[in-house]
């Protein structure tokens, strides 16, 4: 008995340590890729939060993913949906973000700044990579792996616009990479748990110069720095009947020591650090299967990005404030709402629809042009093709329309700077998606999962 539970075992960790060397590949080039990610502040989830992690998901406006309607790609919002994959299963993915944003200076901006014209179209097109990998160990464990970019956010206007003393470009970078295990407590129970590990960098510039500022031969200066921190993933699934699953998946805050400098050109320049938290997401969804072919879904989700505040910006040397002291992130919670459906056409087609409404945290009071948020409108379909018992494509679009905002940074806006004067503007804004899938299963869906592990009484 002893040789064959260690038998298993180490069949086990060889085929992990297979599992683990081909998604780290993955991860290696989507790594890559993500340093060209520049998403403008109309593709994220609210803030500069990336929702775009799973093709299956975006085809529904990511309605139910926490109860499983994502399929693999799902373990991101809940860890415990690990256990609704069988064997041994890889699922990687790429969204193309096709944004437009625009702001338009209005009568009331600084009459110096004006002149200088509108923003030009501020978002970039960006590829946002993700993989996911499970190996069942047995009926009731899991181990998987998530490699991705949760957070990001890239806005670049014209570099001459009347703007431009409250904003250049303004990036924020972001990886992450999640082992993450599930256990099936029994029928209608399952637990789940990750450990997110995150590399963070953030870009914030702007015109510099003194007088030079206002003028078209303004020179770029600000604030860069990055960061690694620790956090962590909490999920659980319930099937209280036949058909219907709930699912409630938790991801802490992460807090970041941002080390970087503060450049607001020669000869000034300080090392700073900053302290940063990301917010922690709660993200509820059902499923209910209606006919063989047909189910619904519906997702509630919540980021308390109100716990952003202003992040002090420190000098590194003398400990001090630097001579930019805070980063001006007064924001809401956000909020997001989805239903969705999904139809069997066949056994080889999928069809999926839904739509979604996001409340955005950033309120008119402290909207700025680095990111100017509102709230949106998700419209999405997709699909999935089982091409055969191992292999199956997933195919998802989104068109998302913004509510329409302006910018206001006025006395009250934290923003605002007396010496910059006001800038006020309106945002033009929509974002297209397309998100492609492909799901494979490495063992033979045919043959059974392996026993439990035998335990010595």
């Amino acid at each position: 008995m002893r040789r064959r539970c260690c038998t298993a075992t180490v069949e086990f960790f060889i085929t992990w340590g297979i599992a683990m060397r081909a998604d780290c590949r993955f991860f290696l080039i989507a790594s890559i890729s993500a340093i060209a990610v520049s998403a403008s502040s109309h593709t994220h989830a609210g803030g500069f939060a990336l929702r775009e992690q799973s093709a299956a998901g975006q085809g529904m406006s990511f309605a139910g993913v926490a109860a499983g309607a994502g399929g693999l790609s799902s373990m991101f919002w809940n860890p415990a949906t690990i256990t609704m994959s069988p064997g041994f299963q890889s699922h990687l993915m790429l969204s193309a973000i096709i944004p437009t944003s625009e702001i338009t200076p209005l009568a009331g901006t600084n009459p110096i700044l004006l002149p200088l014209g509108p923003s030009g179209d501020l978002a970039l097109d960006a590829a946002l990579p993700a993989s996911y990998s499970s190996y069942q160990v047995n009926d009731q464990l899991w181990l998987g792996l998530y490699a991705g970019a949760p957070f990001g956010l890239a806005t670049k206007p014209g570099p001459i616009w009347a703007g431009q003393l409250y904003a250049r470009t303004t990036q924020v970078t972001n990886y992450e990479v999640e082992p993450t295990i599930g256990y099936r407590v029994n029928d209608w129970l399952s637990v789940g748990a990750g450990l997110r590990v995150e590399y963070f960098d953030v870009r914030y510039n702007s015109a510099v110069g003194g007088a030079r500022a206002f003028t078209a031969f303004a020179p770029t200066g600000g604030l860069s720095g990055d960061s690694y921190g620790i956090g962590f993933a909490l999920g659980a699934t319930l099937t209280p009947l036949p058909g219907t699953m709930i699912g409630v998946g938790f991801r802490s805050a992460v807090e970041h020591d941002v080390e970087g400098k503060l450049n607001l050109g020669p000869p000034i320049f300080q090392r700073i650090k900053a302290d940063l938290i990301l917010p922690e997401t709660v993200t509820v969804g059902l499923q209910q299967q209606v006919t063989d072919a047909f189910s619904i879904a519906a997702t509630t989700e919540w980021t308390n990005w109100s716990r952003l505040g202003f992040p002090r910006v420190r000098n590194a040397v003398t400990g001090g404030f630097a001579l930019v002291p805070t980063l001006p992130l007064d924001w809401d919670d956000g909020w997001f709402f989805s239903i969705g459906g999904e139809y069997r056409l066949n056994p080889a087609l999928t069809l999926r629809a839904g739509f979604g409404y996001e409340i955005s945290p950033i309120s008119d009071e402290v909207r700025t042009p680095r990111l100017p948020d509102s709230d949106r409108y998700w419209f999405s379909a997709g699909a999935t093709y089982q091409f055969n018992p191992q292999l199956s494509f997933d195919v998802g679009y989104t068109y998302i329309l913004a509510d329409e905002a302006d910018v206001r940074v006025v006395p009250g806006n934290p923003t605002f700077n007396p010496q910059f004067g006001p800038l006020i503007g309106d945002v033009d804004a929509d974002v297209h998606i397309i998100s492609l899938g492909i799901r494979y299963r490495w063992d033979n869906p045919i043959q059974p999962i392996a026993s439990p592990l035998v335990r010595k009484g």
